[in-house]
This record gives structure tokens, C-alpha cells and sequence, in this order.
């Protein structure tokens, strides 16, 4: 998906929203697994209730790619599923070099028509190239991730002073193809978040954090915000797992309007 598109599809739907398709045959609502597969069920579901207001969706890969062919499966469907007009990740951190980086970039970029894939960048240029190459996709690099183990390396200074994450914004900044590149901010730092955007402000973030690891929305947004507003807000526990009842699509939607009607004033 080209940035201009992208960009078009947040103004028409004053959302900045990102849906997390982090499904766990252990966690959907019971009913399901009546279905030959329950998964791709729950992901339809999901869809079905959100696709107005979510700019992508994103499905975490472990969580498919643990159950084997059949996971693999359901994850081809949900993604043939998902509108053309909507923003599609595949939240995967993968991280190589060569021959096998062109690999997982084949997987998520041919095979599965993905849009974007996260990339751990902790291997160098030579590991996130074979995904640039790709025209029309999007790498989105590890920066500073939301969990507390990102304070042992992520965090540390340098000898020459910039932060590990720091580096990593500005050494991209000069690898081909860099304006293709999107970075995982997490909300769960918003003092540095103003500090990131400085470093690159013309990139998006995508933010993991708001909701059930208590990251603040409205932080995140004044820190983070461009022309083209630059932010892909994550939600994915606190949307999808709202309710195991059989109407879970509908309180999947409640939950996912509560956050895009706090996005809307941004839009003014």
C-alpha cells in the first residue's frame, strides 16, 4: 500500500486504530470450536464488527504459526479476508540475513499479500534490505517495544551517548528505500515518544501499549502526531477478548469506537 493511500484511508475514517489478531484457540469464546476452523471464525467476527473503524488489522504470527499447516491456514484466510482498503501487518519480528530474510519477506509479502511486516533490525542493514525490496511494503523496526525488558538494551547509553533505540532510528534513516520504513514505539514510554519523533518525523509509529498495558492514548497522540498523523495505535486484548459471549463481535466493536471516538478530535 502506498503512504498517499494510506494516509487517505485515516482521513476518511478519523481512526488512527489498529486491530491486534492475537487469537488463541485457548482464549475464543467456546462456541467455536464447534467450527472446522475456529480461529478464522473469531477473525471474521472481529472483522465483520470493526472494519469501519480499524485502519489495520494485525495478526500476531506465533499465535497461528504454533498450530501448525492448520494455523497457517487460518492465517491465509483471515488476511484474503480482510478489505484491500485496510492496512495489513504481520507482526512476526523476524530478523536475518541473505538469502533467508528474502525468504520471510517472500512469505509475508507474496504468499500471504501482507502490507507491512515488524523486522528486528538488531542484525543489521543487510537483514532489513531484502524486505525494502520489495515494492509497495513496508518494514516496521523494532524501536523501543512496549514491554519492561525493553530498559536492558533498548535503553541503554552508547559511548556516544545516543541511546541503543536512538541508533537504531538514525542508522535506518540512511538505509535505501528508508521511507518505507514504520517503527514499534511503545506507549508505555511517553516521555521519550516526543524525543522519537524529533529523530524521525516524518515516519510512522506503530504504538503497542494502550489498553491492557497501560499506555495512554491522548499522550501518545500529542507526542507522536504529524500532517499525516504517523500513528498506527494498537489494540489488541482489550478489542478482541472484551467478551466471550456470543454477541463478542458486538462488544469487540464497543470497545474499538471507544478508542477511535478519543482519536476523533485529532482530526479537527
Amino acid at each position: 500500500m502506498k503512504r498517499e493511500k494510506l494516509v487517505q484511508h485515516i482521513n476518511e475514517k478519523k481512526s488512527l486504530l489498529c486491530v491486534g489478531l492475537d487469537s488463541d484457540i485457548q482464549k475464543i469464546p467456546t462456541h467455536l470450536l464447534d467450527y472446522e476452523d475456529p480461529i478464522f471464525e473469531f477473525n471474521k467476527i472481529i472483522i465483520d464488527n470493526t472494519q469501519d473503524l480499524a485502519i489495520a488489522y494485525k495478526p500476531n504470527i506465533a499465535f497461528y504459526e504454533s498450530m501448525g499447516s492448520k494455523g497457517w491456514d487460518s492465517l491465509k484466510r483471515t488476511v484474503d479476508y480482510i478489505p484491500d482498503n485496510i492496512f495489513k501487518i504481520a507482526d512476526a519480528k523476524r530478523g536475518d540475513i541473505g538469502n533467508t530474510a528474502s525468504l520471510y519477506a517472500k512469505t509475508f509479502f507474496k504468499t500471504l499479500n501482507f502490507d507491512a511486516v515488524t523486522v528486528s533490525p538488531y542484525m543489521g542493514e543487510d537483514s532489513v534490505s531484502p524486505f525494502l525490496a520489495f515494492e509497495d511494503k513496508w518494514v516496521i523496526l523494532l524501536a523501543y517495544t512496549s514491554n519492561p525488558g525493553s530498559q536492558d538494551f533498548q535503553n541503554q547509553t552508547l559511548k556516544s551517548g545516543t541511546k541503543l533505540y536512538e541508533e537504531v532510528l538514525i542508522k535506518s534513516q540512511t538505509y535505501s528505500d528508508s521511507d518505507r520504513l514504520m517503527y514499534v514505539v511503545g506507549a508505555t514510554h511517553p516521555n521519550d515518544i516526543m524525543n522519537i519523533r524529533k529523530l524521525v518525523p516524518n515516519a510512522f509509529f506503530l504504538v503497542p501499549g494502550i489498553g491492557a498495558q497501560g499506555g495512554n492514548l491522548t499522550e501518545v497522540i500529542e507526542n507522536g502526531k504529524t500532517k499525516e498523523h504517523g500513528l498506527l495505535i494498537n489494540s489488541s486484548r482489550g478489542i478482541i477478548y472484551s467478551s466471550s459471549d456470543k454477541d463478542f463481535g458486538k462488544n469487540a466493536r464497543k470497545e474499538a469506537q471507544k478508542l477511535v471516538i478519543q482519536m476523533e478530535p485529532y482530526f479537527t
